[in-house]
């Protein structure tokens, strides 16, 4: 549905991004990661036709962004960061301005936009001014024009930034509500939303990809390293020494008593290294048994961290 090929823009003598290249097949919601000034609103730009890249090349759905953008932009719904709406007009006013301006052929005015407003959870406030809303309803009022014209492909750029809590988990629904007939992509440097909400991360940092995989297996994939909490009956000493001296060890730190007789211990592995069954081994052999044994992954911020400041 997506293809990003060795895309590159400067400004001036600064490189914004630098050979961006990614794939974003049919139906997927991919977050795009980044702390602030990595370049994620630039490819939104590029990737939207609102920027022309100096190289590279963009495709939506088979065609080309810069020989075809007219084609290729009917595909796309976009949310940049600040919505764009007009205060002074009410929902309807603007959801019906907004279909005219996309110059929507395909869809009946009237049932397509009551449809939407349905799905995004604005019927209740449609004849209201867009300026009288809370920050919540704008937001979704955004939501809500980035589906007119039914685009295959929604671009939403920090679409909970300055919301409540509970705004953040209604507008998550409303984007997963989305995502099950469409591709997102859903650029932003809030890590729960990822977790949250995606099924794939790009993370950029300095304007290059650093890592590209589900959530779940960043830990592995891009930190390498690996590592489990054990809690083992013997002596504490004794089997903390036994531990750090088995290959692939990277370290072990004592986590004290937790049951009678055991002691818990952290262990990291080097990359790329399973040391469970030497770890069964050599434990079975002196008699010491495993009580409990669990992995100690990383979580979305300490991975995001240590991604971007390898680049850095």
């Amino acid at each position: 549905m997506i293809n990003v090929s060795g895309l590159t823009k400067s400004y001036g003598k600064n490189r914004g991004i630098d050979d961006i290249t990614f794939t974003i097949p049919e139906g997927e919601i991919v977050g795009f990661l980044g702390p602030n000034g990595a370049g994620k609103t630039t490819t939104m730009n590029i990737l939207t036709g609102y920027l022309a890249a100096d190289t590279g090349s963009v495709e939506i759905a088979g065609i080309d962004m810069l020989k075809q953008p007219n084609d290729a932009k009917k595909h796309i719904g976009y949310l940049p960061e600040q919505p764009p709406l007009y205060q002074a007009m009410t929902v309807e006013e603007y959801l019906n301005f907004v279909f005219e301006l996309k110059g929507v052929k395909s869809q009946e005015r009237e049932p397509h936009i009551n449809s939407i407003c349905e799905i995004i959870g604005i019927t209740d406030v449609y004849k209201r001014v867009i300026g009288h809303l809370s920050k919540g309803y704008r937001q979704r009022v955004g939501l809500a024009q980035a589906l007119i014209g039914d685009p295959d492909i929604l671009v939403l750029d920090e679409p909970t930034v300055g919301l409540d809590p509970r705004q953040i988990v209604e507008i998550r629904n409303v984007i997963k509500k989305m995502g099950k007939k469409r591709t997102i992509i859903l650029s932003t440097h809030i890590l729960p939303e990822v977790s949250a909400v995606c099924e794939r991360v790009l993370v950029i940092s300095n304007g290059v990809i650093v890592a590209d995989d589900k959530p779940e297996n960043l830990s592995g994939s891009a930190i390498g390293e690996r590592s489990m909490i054990v809690r083992i009956a013997g002596p504490s000493g004794i089997v903390r020494e036994l531990l750090q001296n088995l290959e692939g060890v990277k370290s072990v730190k004592s986590l004290g008593k937790i049951e009678p007789d055991s002691s818990d211990f952290l262990m990291e592995s080097n990359k790329g290294v399973d040391i469970r069954k030497p770890m069964f081994g050599a434990l079975a052999k002196e008699g010491y048994q495993i009580l409990m044994l669990r992995p100690q992954n990383d979580s979305l911020e300490d991975i995001f961290l240590k991604l971007t400041e390898e680049v850095n």
